[in-house]
Parts: structure tokens; C-alpha cells; sequence
């Protein structure tokens, strides 16, 4: 609800407190997306490549990635 209002860093806040407590894919694939849409691609990339070593099937996790990949990088205001 965070990230689809618009409020990344709070969204950002909440999601690395989940995973730490649950490192999941699909916790690490809404993390990633947030990171990203924050401009900071580089830690989304490791966190997302972390993330398929560990659950390469996960369909949330490949739909994200696939989906950032098309879309490149954030464009920053």
C-alpha cells in the first residue's frame, strides 16, 4: 500500500524489516521493485540476484525482474 501511494522510503523501510525477519522471493522481489523505483538499481540488482540464486522458480520474482529489465533504469527527479 506504501510503494502505491508513492511513499518509497517508508515502503523501503517496511520491506527491509520484513526480510530480515522473513528472507523470502517474493519479499526480496517488492523490495527490489521499491529500491529501484528509488534509483538505487545497483542494491535492487544484488538483492534480486540473491534472492533467484536462492528460489529460481519463484513467479513473483521472475515477473519482477523481467519486468525492471524491460523497463531500465528509474529516472530520478
Amino acid at each position: 500500500m506504501l510503494f502505491r501511494r508513492g511513499k518509497y522510503k517508508d515502503a523501503r523501510e517496511y520491506l527491509e524489516r520484513a526480510y530480515e525477519q522473513f528472507p523470502d522471493a517474493e519479499v526480496a522481489a517488492h523490495l527490489g521493485e521499491v529500491m529501484w523505483k528509488m534509483g538505487d538499481e545497483e542494491a535492487a540488482r544484488e538483492l534480486l540476484q540473491e534472492a533467484y540464486r536462492r528460489d529460481p522458480a519463484d513467479p513473483t520474482l521472475r515477473e519482477t525482474i523481467r519486468r525492471l529489465m524491460d523497463e531500465g533504469p528509474a529516472t530520478r527527479s
